[in-house]
């Protein structure tokens, strides 16, 4: 994960950041002059517009020019504590606007001469040296304010913005460590399933553990997705069920009914897994003869809806058992969806069990 920016203010974005500080900077030029223009009519000598202008704008474009410069003094004192914050910006607020003075007043005697027409005015426009300054000295520190404001702001939604990716890291994290839960509950019971056909026939168990080298190979392919296509979620499925057949041979079929504007949808990888699982271990597996699984989903408005019916044994009559499969399920969508999405386990009409999620419904992206 990119670490985020250490200081808030950056005028790295030149394009978007110089028009708007010229903006600024000229409005507050513009407003300065009409003053000076008010301040001269009351006094009763006439300044015109362009001298007016001649005056103001160059002293405000140098403090856009030096903007820069308080930006990186507050940059360096962000988190400071206040004695180290004076400082720095109480001496650099005196050099800068002795500065500015200097430069503009520089500027002024060679616009005017030294007995300019308004030469002779510079106490009433502040033009002096230590009204300049003074005015300086005002405007540093309003800028510095500016800032500053500018500068929380933007660590704040810096914070925000970082607090809410490790929040979603970590909810990512508990995903993974959820579903990686699947794969050794699920290589326990096949391995264990082989173990007892090891000795009765071992051709049977060559072939299932051929089959279960195929699963994991596509597991493996998906290992890195917390979320496929449901199309992709049924291949997997399928593989899962291969081995299944072998354990079951002629007393299990398989029915798969999945309408094709479901096939797109995104659901979590592994999710219809654990359900069939247990539909096979609790259902079918203590049912004598033969038995069905179907496995239906329909998009129904703004949800999918996952069907897992078995025609086994059915509920206990204490309720259905919340095994290591059901409990990991209802995690993994609690986690991703909150109250969003759904799992219910029922007793079927007409005997058997049947579980039933309801999700939102999404599109997967194209790789998935």
């Amino acid at each position: 994960m990119p670490r985020p920016p250490k200081h808030g203010i950056r005028f790295t974005d030149r394009r978007r950041t110089w028009p708007v500080a010229f903006g600024l900077w000229t409005l507050v030029a513009i407003s300065y002059a009409l003053t000076l223009e008010m301040n001269g009519a009351g006094e009763g000598v006439a300044i015109p517009w362009h001298r007016a202008f001649a005056w103001t704008f160059p002293s405000f474009y140098l403090w856009m020019l030096l903007t820069p410069a308080i930006a990186f003094l507050v940059r360096r004192t962000a988190g400071q504590p206040a004695l180290r914050f004076l400082a720095v910006h109480v001496p650099a607020s005196v050099c800068l606007a002795v500065i500015h003075a200097a430069v503009f007043l520089v500027f002024f005697w060679w616009l005017e001469g030294p007995r300019g027409r308004y030469t002779t005015f510079a106490n009433l426009l502040r033009l002096n040296a230590v009204d300049e300054v003074h005015l300086g000295l005002l405007i540093y520190w309003l800028v510095l304010v500016i800032l500053r404001g500018i500068d929380s702001q933007r660590r704040l939604v810096s914070e925000q913005t970082r607090a809410s990716r490790l929040q979603a890291e970590l909810a990512e994290s508990r995903l993974q460590v959820l579903r990686t839960q699947l794969q050794p509950h699920f290589l326990f019971n096949t391995l264990h399933a082989i173990s007892a056909l090891a000795l009765d026939d071992p051709h049977l168990a060559r072939v299932m553990i051929a089959r279960l080298a195929d699963f994991l190979r596509l597991t493996l392919v998906e290992s890195s997705s917390q979320e496929l296509s449901l199309a992709r979620e049924l291949q997997l499925l399928s593989a899962y069920l291969e081995i299944q057949k072998l354990r079951f041979q002629d007393r299990l079929s398989v029915d798969i009914d999945v309408g094709p504007e479901s096939l797109v949808a995104s659901v979590p990888h592994l999710l219809l897994q654990p359900l069939v699982e247990n539909a096979l271990q609790h259902g079918l597996a203590s049912k004598p003869g033969a038995g069905r699984l179907t496995v239906a989903g329909r998009r129904q408005g703004a949800d999918l809806v996952l069907v897992v019916d078995d025609d086994g044994v059915g509920l206990p009559a204490a309720g259905p058992r919340e095994g290591f499969g059901l409990a990991n399920t209802r995690a993994r969508l609690q986690m991703r969806f909150g109250a969003g999405a759904q799992l219910a386990v029922e007793a079927r009409p007409g005997g058997g069990t049947r579980a039933s999620l309801r999700l939102p419904y999404q599109e997967a992206s194209p790789q998935a």
